[in-house]
């Protein structure tokens, strides 16, 4: 498994949930975790890592900064032929940037404004419902952006996640979401 970090590296403050998906990771029994951030080194470095993985985890942080550098350092060209058979996995801003838009981030955008994201699927994903961390992402909250909104947005606590295959969507919760 290869762990893309980059969208933690503008946020500040104390990063112990980085770590604790790390963690949560490494207890899981992978073989192996690379850490690659693809902002910090250049392509001929990062591209020979992500190949050799069969999972690639970006995590979370800043979704409008992970979005731009997966477009700057040439990783969006590559990577729709590297998930034939490979795994994506995104944790918070990993998972909104898999979507077709930004637009329901929390994210401060700073420099970075295209909200254009991956496009693998055709609806929205807003993590961390009901988070304590993040409080304003309530049913209410996510109500009002829901009717402003053609698509479906998935509302998923910290512990579901949604397995797309072929199209087919899964969720799978041992907590909470919504579907609006």
């Amino acid at each position: 498994m290869v762990f893309i970090p980059t969208a933690a590296n503008v946020e500040k403050g104390d990063k112990d949930w980085l770590l604790q998906d790390l963690i949560n990771c490494q207890n899981l029994g992978f073989a192996s975790i690379d850490i690659v951030g693809i902002s910090a080194v250049p392509r001929d470095i990062w591209e020979p890592r992500i190949k050799e993985a069969n999972i690639l985890l970006f995590g979370g942080g800043n979704t409008y900064h992970l979005m731009h550098w997966i477009r700057e350092s040439g990783l969006k060209e590559i990577l729709p032929r590297l998930l034939t058979n490979r795994v994506y996995v995104g944790t918070s801003a990993g998972s909104i940037v898999a979507t077709h838009s930004l637009s329901i981030t929390t994210s401060e955008p700073g420099e970075y404004k295209d909200e254009q994201a991956l496009s693998f699927v055709n609806f929205h994903v807003r993590p961390h419902f009901n988070s304590p961390l993040f409080p304003n992402i309530t049913k209410e909250y996510l109500e009002k952006i829901a009717n402003e909104l053609h698509e479906t947005i998935y509302a998923i606590d910290d512990q579901t996640a949604i397995m797309v295959v072929n199209g087919k969507i899964e969720i799978i919760s041992e907590g909470e979401y919504l579907e609006f």
